[in-house]
């Protein structure tokens, strides 16, 4: 397992993690969750052994094999099955192998090499790794395609893709969401939620942590703190943590005011001096209690529309698609008669690459329609949020010169003071205002974007993705202010709980063709994990059947055999450390669940005796639990000793 015990880590000079004690068993699935900065991914880079603790003890079992996401984008011309292939770093260290064994003509290290790869699930290995290109929304004729083919978002796909193919016990992602639309974010959490080793997550989707996680890791004030539940479980326990927190500290000041109150009034009588210094001591010896400092989350508004045409917009037998630049045509959507009303709220649905984005962006005006019509209504002010933010940004330019430049072309003479006040409540302030959009962070980015967005004060906002980069207090801000909104909505989103909070209807994008979808999002769900599951079975049943030359030769039997033997000799010396390794596990699980229900059932305000046996419980569990945990440690160091011929 992994533990830290008064672990202390800086940045620089700041501190992000302050002497704190954290424990993580086998086979959990943990989200880390804190605001921007408070130090998740510094954590991560722990884990990783990229950064190193500044105090206090680190450790994880040093057998475990570790994968996570590459964050650099990939520049190769191999095809993406080949690249997500080598993700397996197992097969490739064997591959390598065999060959320099056929090199040397070595029969046995061939024989061995061959049964390592079988061992290894080399026969299906394709198949696997093209199973994973696919759920991620990739098209089966894209599997041969090069990597540098592809976009950057795409090629991120494939760096999640070839870490999920990497053989591991423990699992680090970060922000595994940000790049996928909703197919492939449902896939992903059915893949997860089979995954066996140690899972741990960062991400801003609220649907998506309660989905794959089952303890979460809150960093607060450079503070870790485990709560035994996904993130909706979190959030209720530390709500009822605050308030408890809150009336402690309330009814501590009371205290301190009446102990103040007495010292000041006879600290001078002769005959109560004593009394007196005595209230002093005890002032002193008291462990005060922190006022509860909730941070202000970011709020904002959107202006009410000049006017609201109905309809907003009809479009008529259209077609939607591309033009490239020798002037041929690429149809994605066609036949499509939609009209759009004042005061919708429509969820665009759809498989990746099957046009939602060209559908929004036709309506945007940024590409035209390739047939038919489309009409809008008198007065139509469009708020376009595009995919990518820089679509509609210049890296070079800064916030006030965005707003100095929109003002300008809304015709609207606003004085500076005046454009910085609105940037501010989007919190950019200070020297923000004057920051070159290229250096921001893709949250403050998707910020300035909406700020734009609601200087126009549109009646048609058209939202793609807008989620991507916002952290959970933006999300929920952006929820709110879309429902107050008088307009019409029209949003594509993998953010379930915004699709959820935001539209009364659904269209689904498919096919070819635009269409109502008549369900809810569990019921869309489903329909793509079945989607998912027949591209999986149509690529195993075209998958080539491995060739003869796979199988070990003849002459490698006796060493196969020797090998399985020695194999066999070193489970059965492990095997009562690992059956006892087991017991503690489950014990462990067994005592931290039972921890948690006394954490919960003493927030619950019981009476006196209650609290006085729930007590001591806690006590004897975190004490029992402290001795397993050292137990498991030396038990794991006897089997690596033991699988290391030590």
């Amino acid at each position: 397992m992994i533990t830290l015990k008064n672990v202390t880590l800086r940045r620089g000079s700041k501190v992000l993690l302050d002497a704190v004690n954290a424990t993580i068993h086998p086979g959990e699935s943990v989200g880390l969750v804190g605001r921007n900065g408070a130090g998740k991914s510094s954590l991560f880079a722990l884990l990783n052994g990229s950064l190193h603790e500044d105090g206090g003890d680190f450790f994880m079992p040093p057998q475990w094999r570790m994968a996570q996401v590459a964050q650099h984008m990939p520049e190769t011309s191999e095809s993406a099955t080949d690249f997500v292939l080598d993700g397996d770093t197992r097969l490739s260290s064997l591959r390598e192998q065999l060959q320099k064994a056929e090199q040397a003509g070595d029969g046995l290290a061939i024989a061995q090499a061959h049964a390592d790869l079988a061992d290894a699930g080399a026969h299906d290995a394709p198949a696997r790794a093209q199973a994973l290109i696919l759920g991620l929304g990739f098209q089966v004729g894209q599997l041969d395609n090069p990597v540098n083919s592809f976009s950057g978002g795409w090629r991120m796909r494939l760096q999640l893709a070839r870490a999920l193919m990497c053989p591991s016990d423990l699992l680090l992602l970060d922000e595994p969401t940000n790049h996928l639309d909703l197919d492939a974010l449902v896939w992903l959490e059915a893949w997860l939620t089979r995954y066996e080793g140690t899972l741990i997550v960062i991400s801003h989707d609220r649907e998506f942590l309660d989905a794959v996680t089952r303890v979460t890791l809150h960093i607060e004030n450079a503070q870790l703190t485990r709560y035994g539940g996904n993130y909706s479980l979190f959030e209720d326990l530390r709500a009822q943590q605050m308030l408890l927190q809150q009336a402690a500290f309330e009814r501590q000041q009371d205290k301190i005011a009446h102990l103040q109150k007495f010292i000041d009034r006879f600290k001078a009588q002769a005959t109560k001096a004593r009394q007196a210094q005595s209230r002093v001591k005890a002032l002193e010896r008291m462990e005060k209690i922190a006022p509860v400092l909730a941070s202000a989350d970011f709020t904002f508004e959107f202006k009410e529309p000049a006017n609201l045409p109905n309809p907003m917009l009809a479009l008529t037998d259209a077609a939607f698609g591309y033009r490239a630049g020798d002037g041929s045509e690429t149809t994605i959507l066609r036949g499509v008669s939609k009209t759009v009303l004042a005061g919708q709220r429509i969820g665009i649905l759809g498989a990746n690459g099957q046009g939602k984005s060209t559908l929004v962006k036709t309506i945007a005006r940024t590409m035209a329609p390739l047939a038919g019509k489309v009409t809008e209504g008198k007065g139509l002010a469009i708020g376009y949020f595009a995919q990518q933010e820089l679509d509609v940004l210049h890296p070079d330019d800064h916030p006030l010169g965005h707003m100095v430049r929109l003002a300008r072309t809304c015709g609207i003479d606003a004085r500076e003071q005046e454009l910085r006040n609105f940037l501010g409540s989007f919190n950019f302030s200070g020297d923000m205002v004057t920051q070159p959009v290229g250096s921001m962070s893709g949250g403050e980015k998707a910020r300035l974007v909406l700020a734009l967005i609601v200087w126009q004060r549109p009646n048609l906002l058209l939202l793609d993705e807008p989620t991507n980069h916002l952290d959970l207090a933006t999300r929920e801000a952006l929820a709110m202010a879309l429902n107050e909104f008088e307009g019409t909505v029209m949003l594509v989103s993998h953010d379930r709980a915004l699709l959820r909070a935001v539209c009364d209807e659904f269209w689904l994008v498919g096919r070819g063709q635009v269409g109502p979808f008549d369900g809810d999002l569990d019921d869309y769900q489903r329909y793509l994990l079945d989607e998912a599951k027949r591209l999986r079975e149509q690529l195993r049943a075209s998958a080539p059947v491995a060739p003869a030359s796979t199988a070990a030769p003849k002459d490698g039997r006796e060493q196969r055999r020797a090998s399985a033997q020695a194999r066999q000799q070193l489970a059965e010396k492990t095997k009562p450390y690992k059956r006892e390794l087991a017991q503690v596990d489950t014990r462990l699980a067994a005592l931290n669940a039972e921890k948690t229900t006394l954490e919960e059932r003493l927030s619950q305000g019981l009476a006196p005796q209650d609290i006085a046996d729930c007590g001591r419980r806690l006590k004897a569990c975190s004490d029992e639990i402290e001795e397993l945990e050292l137990h498991w440690l030396e038990l794991s160091e006897t089997i690596e000793g033991i699988e290391n011929g030590l």
